[in-house]
């Protein structure tokens, strides 16, 4: 076996603010509680080239093992903030940049969406949602049409829908 011992890299939104471009494609998670989820969907960003992730009142590290494997070590490589929801949404809006929400009941369809420019998209936890930090003023909501018999997606597929479909967006 592997034993490694590792600094934790600074996660705060002043370390994740140098990096970014004038007009980024940022992803907020709120809340999210699998691990496996939070790895995937950071991988995800990394794919679809993400500018920087608010990772928002954690409910799972992640530092977790299985986040990080989830991952596949793209929670090294991709800016990532670690902060409480109201915080995040200030540090955006200070900023100008707009937040694009998930929302399972929202009348507008993710492809009807504006994702060009400074843009957040926001997603929620696997069992509530997003908590009203992510409603009101600058902020749009968006769904993922569902078909089948299920009422919403999991974190890391909604998560790939909506980067690709900003991606898309954007070139």
């Amino acid at each position: 076996g592997l034993l490694v011992v590792a600094r934790i890299p600074d996660t705060s939104l002043d370390a994740i603010a140098t990096r970014l471009p004038a007009e980024p494609l940022l992803l907020v998670l709120e809340a999210v509680e699998k691990p496996g989820n939070l790895g995937a969907v950071l991988r995800t960003a990394d794919g679809a080239g993400v500018d920087g992730v608010l990772v928002a009142d954690p409910r799972t590290d992640p530092w977790n093992p299985n986040a990080i494997r989830a991952s596949m070590g793209t929670v090294c490589s991709v800016p990532l903030a670690v902060v409480d929801a109201g915080s995040a949404r200030e540090w955006r809006r200070m900023r100008g940049v707009r937040t694009v929400a998930s929302v399972v009941d929202a009348s507008t369809s993710y492809t009807e969406a504006d994702l060009t420019g400074a843009v957040a998209i926001a997603l929620g936890s696997e069992a509530d949602g997003l908590s009203d930090a992510w409603r009101g003023p600058g902020v749009s909501s968006v769904r993922i049409p569902m078909h089948g018999s299920i009422a919403s997606l999991n974190a890391a597929v909604a998560g790939s829908i909506a980067l690709y479909a900003a991606r898309q967006a954007r070139t």
